[in-house]
């Protein structure tokens, strides 16, 4: 695809009445891989990360903090969810709060819209709700519960009794898309991904969707209803029109245009809000649906879901304080199909740091700086005559450029990832095979030394590029080190999907000394 095409992406906006997990961060970390891949490819990139702050669990954990919803989302988001951005990285360009004016002034603008072009009327309405979830749940996801909840109905996710709730409220008439989101799932089959997380949809679709409750009059701590104030918006609604109510709808419609359709990152317990729901309200306003919808597999420890009421959450801190940013966003990117279910374990961190980060890419980045101060003063060589291990290597980086680019566009950054390991698998090999320190010691073959640096160079040069958007402070360290700022441009500025073509690095830079990319950890906890 050409560069320059734009591409919007989004996490789901998280909900503030905790402080964040490595589950939240493993999804923030995948977004922003997309994000600076297509970004430094030179695509129109835009990311977007936030904070569901509304409904009626936030209200019931402020008032059990002793504050009020505001005062306990302010405090959230300046203490715990703000800093989670820095301690992993993040480079998201704009964070939005549903408490923010500008989004809750799109969401009434939006809503009555629909209002008034009829899809939404008033009923009574009964139903077994879950505030964990926040959501009325269907049939599918009511269990008999068991223990202390014995004779309860339970929520099949969060396992806790659900609340019977009678009340009049407004309804959005998504019943009446049914038929144009089945048409949508069968002429867009990548419109939902991973394959299995479609199958879930279109079955569940497929059974018949009933009408939406919107509004909620029995609490106030959501958006006013424009057309009766005595009724709140439904957190759901009010949380997925984040995404466009975050690039200007109602408001800027140069910067809407130019960023909408987006792609949605999205946990598989949110799936059918994000590609159900969501197309349905955008189907009724004249929209265009997102680009695509991406179900993430949850994040597991001890074979459990992470849970906060389980005491099973581990802050992202606790990883990043001992192994760094990078380690976190490369061990979660690369261990983890980004579709599936993922384990996480301490002792798989520390092994995957030791042999991959330490011994695999930063060992060979130190040796190649060093050898070239060793043997040519730091001045990196002009290549010789070109040997078929040589091109070998050069090969390799091509195709593996093309390869993780190809994945990142399937959202398969694992399968990215993988692909560029290939260079640091060959480069490491092609430095034992032609070791040039043996080389070092023979005047007669001084060319073939400098052909093995510069190859070795230039390979550590291609992997800076294409490794940067999962490993950007390493990266940032190795390229000030490779001496290359001056003849091409920061980092960042480099075009990824150019990154591939050999012979990029020029002959005669001077490289710097390179401090340990990825220290040894002794206590890896």
């Amino acid at each position: 695809m050409p560069a320059g095409r734009p591409f919007y992406i989004t996490t789901p906006i998280f909900y503030v009445n905790d402080v964040p997990h490595i589950g939240h961060a493993y999804a923030e970390v995948a977004a922003d891989v997309l994000a600076r891949w297509h970004r430094q490819a030179g695509d129109d990139t835009w990311l977007l990360t936030g904070t569901d702050e509304h409904g009626q669990k936030i209200l019931r954990t402020a008032t059990a903090n002793g504050a009020t919803p505001k005062e306990w989302t302010d405090r959230l988001v300046a203490e715990a969810w703000h800093p989670l951005l820095k301690t992993i990285d993040m480079s998201n360009d704009d964070f939005i709060r549903t408490t923010d004016e500008r989004h809750e002034s799109a969401v009434k603008a939006f809503i009555s819209k629909l209002h008034d072009d009829g899809f939404i009327y008033e009923a009574e309405y009964g139903g077994l709700y879950c505030v964990g979830c926040e959501e009325f749940k269907p049939e599918s996801e009511i269990l008999d519960g068991d223990g202390e909840f014995a004779g309860q109905k339970v929520c099949a996710i969060h396992g806790r009794p659900l609340e019977l709730l009678q009340e009049k409220n407004y309804f959005f008439r998504m019943s009446q898309f049914q038929q144009q989101l089945l048409d949508l799932y069968k002429e867009r089959p990548d419109f939902v991904q991973p394959e299995s997380a479609r199958n879930e949809v279109v079955a569940f679709v497929s059974q018949g969707l009933q009408d939406l409750s919107i509004s909620r009059s029995t609490f106030d701590w959501g958006i006013p209803l424009p057309w009766d104030e005595s009724h709140v918006l439904y957190v759901w609604v009010d949380a997925l029109l984040n995404y466009i109510t975050a690039i200007g709808y109602g408001a800027d419609s140069a910067n809407f245009e130019r960023r909408w359709p987006a792609y949605h990152l999205v946990g598989k317990d949110i799936l059918r809000f994000h590609a159900v729901i969501w197309p349905a309200l955008l189907l009724a306003a004249g929209l265009e649906v997102p680009a695509g919808v991406f179900g993430t597999g949850w994040l597991l420890v001890g074979g459990e879901k992470m849970s906060k009421s389980k005491l099973t959450g581990i802050a992202p801190s606790e990883i990043t304080d001992t192994f760094g940013s990078d380690a976190f966003r490369y061990y979660f990117m690369r261990a983890i199909s980004l579709g599936q279910d993922g384990s996480f374990s301490w002792e798989d961190l520390a092994a995957r740091y030791q042999a991959e980060l330490a011994n695999g890419f930063g060992n060979l980045a130190s040796r190649v700086v060093a050898m070239v101060r060793r043997y040519f003063d730091g001045v990196v060589p002009a290549s010789g005559a070109v040997q078929a291990a040589d091109e070998a290597v050069a090969a390799t980086v091509a195709a593996a450029a093309a390869a993780a680019d190809a994945a990142i566009e399937r959202f398969a950054v694992h399968e990215a990832i993988a692909a560029v390991w290939e260079i640091v698998d060959v480069l490491n090999g092609y430095v034992t095979e032609q070791e040039p320190w043996a080389l070092a010691k023979d005047e007669t073959q001084r060319d073939r030394l400098a052909t093995v640096l510069y190859t070795a160079a230039e390979g550590l040069r291609a992997l800076a590029v294409l490794l940067s958007p999962v490993i950007p402070k390493a990266t940032t360290k190795l390229w000030s080190a490779l001496g290359v700022e001056g003849a091409l441009g920061a980092l960042a500025a480099q075009p990824l999907r150019d990154a591939g073509r050999w012979g990029r690095l020029p002959a005669g830079v001077v490289v710097g000394e390179l401090e340990a990319l990825f220290p040894r950890i002794d206590d890896a906890r």
